[in-house]
Formats: C-alpha cells, structure tokens, sequence
C-alpha cells in the first residue's frame, strides 16, 4: 500500500507542476487552487509514505515521477522538443527510479 501512496503523491506531482503553468503567477483562481490542492495532497501522501519507506528513495521516486510526467506532458501537449538526449535523460530517471524499487526492501 505505500508503494501506491508514493505513486499517486507522485503523480500529484506531476498535476501541481503542469498546474503552475495555468495559473499564471498565481493570478488565476481556479487553477490556483487546484495545484494548491495538488501540492497539498502530494506533500502529505509523501509523508505517509515516508512513515515505512527510507527517505532518500521516498524522496528521490517521487521527484523521479514527478520529473518523468511532467516532461511526457511537456512534449505530449504542449509540444516541446523530444530530442533524443532528453529521452535519453528521461530513460535514465526511470531506471533510477526502478532500481530505488528493486533494491528497497
């Protein structure tokens, strides 16, 4: 079950950081409020997860989900570049994140 805890915080994440982009310094109101309510969600399921799992690999898999979805969002919808470094880059962070997995008992 803190596997899945970390994963959702994780791809909470992913919506406050694209959620920033919307909300345009912070001046719109609904898109404010809801990567508020995102960011909130993220930071307190990371904590329970945090309550079995050793930090740095808690920390480092959610900022790895976090990085991984909102580059895929990125080049997906908004269209940015997918060059091969970056998907290469990208490649690296998930196997990070699968090792940290594997190895945490």
């Amino acid at each position: 079950m803190t596997w899945i805890i970390l994963i959702l915080a994780g791809l909470l994440e992913v919506v406050w950081a694209v959620g920033l982009k919307y909300t345009e310094g912070f001046s719109k109101l609904i898109p404010s409020v809801l990567t508020l309510a995102a960011m909130a969600g993220s930071v307190g399921m990371l904590g329970l997860a945090l309550r079995t799992l050793p930090l740095g690999t808690a920390y480092a898999i959610w900022t790895g989900i976090g990085t991984v979805g909102t580059v895929i969002y990125g080049i997906v919808v908004l269209g940015e570049p997918a060059s091969i470094m970056r998907l290469t880059c990208i490649a690296m962070i998930v196997g990070g994140i699968i090792g940290l997995k594997v190895s945490t008992v």
